[in-house]
C-alpha cells in the first residue's frame, strides 16, 4: 500500500479471473458522490488495504439501494432498484456486504429480504470493532488522548437495528475522553435527515432538528463530534457551520478517527 495510490478491486474484474472476494463493499450514493464523504470511503479503503481483507466494488455497476426512494413513498421505483441490485448481486454470488452507511445498512439487512436478496450485512463499525478486539487492527491511544469526542448516534443504526455498542468500543480504543450527549443511544435525537428528509425543505416550527442536536453535542465540550452516518454527517457539519463552530469544533467520520489513529 502506498499513501498515494491504492487499487480497488472491481467485482467484474475478479470474475473475469475467476475469482469470488469475500465481502463486496458497498460504497453507497454518498462515498461515491459527495465531496465530503469520499473521504469517508477513502478512509475506510486504507483500512481494508492494510488488513488485506479480501474484497470488491461493484464500480459503475452500483446503484442506489431504494433507500431514499421508499422512505419517501415511491414504493415502485423502490423495488425496482432493489430488484436490480439483487440480480447484480445473484450474478456474483455475493455473500457478504460491507456499508458505511447506516441506510443502505438497514435496507439490505431488513427489507431485500422480503424481494429475496439475503445476505450478512455489516456495518463497518461492527467490522471495526471486530478487527480491534481480536487484536487485528492495532491503535496508537495517544494519537487522540488530549481529545474530547462526543458520539452522535445514527437513528438507523441504533433504534432501527439496536446497534449502540460497536461504534463506542471502536471509540474507545482510540484512547480519547469520550463522552455523552445527554439523549443518546435509544433516547437519541434524529439529525433531521432521514426517511426523505434530507430531499425536502423544512417544515414549519421554531427550530430546525440538526440545530437542536448540534446544541446537545456542543453542551458537551468535546472537540470533535463523531458520526457514522453520511445524512448524519452533512446535518451536523451545517449546524455547526450555523453555529460558527465549524473552526474549533469539528466532525469527523469514525472510520477517518480509526485511520488517524492506526499502527501502520
Amino acid at each position: 500500500m502506498t499513501e498515494n495510490k491504492i487499487e480497488i478491486p472491481i467485482m467484474e474484474d475478479l470474475f473475469a479471473k475467476g475469482k469470488q472476494p469475500e465481502y463486496l463493499f458497498w460504497v453507497g450514493c454518498a462515498g461515491a458522490f459527495d465531496d465530503r464523504y469520499k473521504k469517508v470511503s477513502k478512509a475506510f479503503i486504507k483500512i481494508l488495504t492494510f488488513l488485506k481483507v479480501d474484497y470488491a466494488v461493484l464500480g459503475k455497476e452500483e446503484t442506489c439501494t431504494g433507500d431514499p426512494a421508499r422512505r419517501a413513498g415511491n414504493e415502485m421505483l423502490y423495488q425496482m432498484q432493489a430488484l436490480t441490485n439483487i440480480n447484480t448481486f445473484t450474478r456474483y454470488d455475493v455473500k457478504k456486504i460491507l456499508t458505511i452507511c447506516p441506510h443502505c445498512y438497514n435496507i439490505f439487512k431488513n427489507d431485500y429480504p422480503d424481494l429475496g436478496g439475503n445476505y450478512e450485512v455489516i456495518h463497518y463499525t461492527q467490522f471495526l470493532q471486530k478487527y480491534i478486539n481480536e487484536g487485528k487492527l492495532k491503535i496508537d491511544s495517544d494519537v487522540l488522548k488530549n481529545k474530547k469526542i462526543t458520539f452522535h448516534d445514527p437513528c438507523y443504526l441504533g433504534r432501527a437495528n439496536k446497534e449502540y455498542k460497536a461504534p463506542r468500543e471502536v471509540l474507545a480504543a482510540l484512547g480519547s475522553h469520550n463522552v455523552e450527549m445527554k439523549r443518546n443511544k435509544s433516547f437519541a435525537l434524529c439529525c433531521g435527515a432521514g426517511g426523505g428528509q434530507m430531499f425536502k425543505e423544512a417544515e414549519k416550527g421554531d427550530k430546525e432538528i440538526f440545530i437542536e442536536r448540534t446544541e446537545e453535542a456542543l453542551e458537551t465540550g468535546a472537540n470533535i463530534i463523531a458520526t457514522s452516518c453520511p445524512f448524519c454527517m452533512v446535518m451536523i457539519t451545517d449546524g455547526l457551520k450555523y453555529k460558527n463552530k465549524e473552526e474549533e469544533i469539528f466532525n469527523y467520520d469514525i472510520a477517518e478517527l480509526v485511520v488517524m489513529a492506526m499502527e501502520l
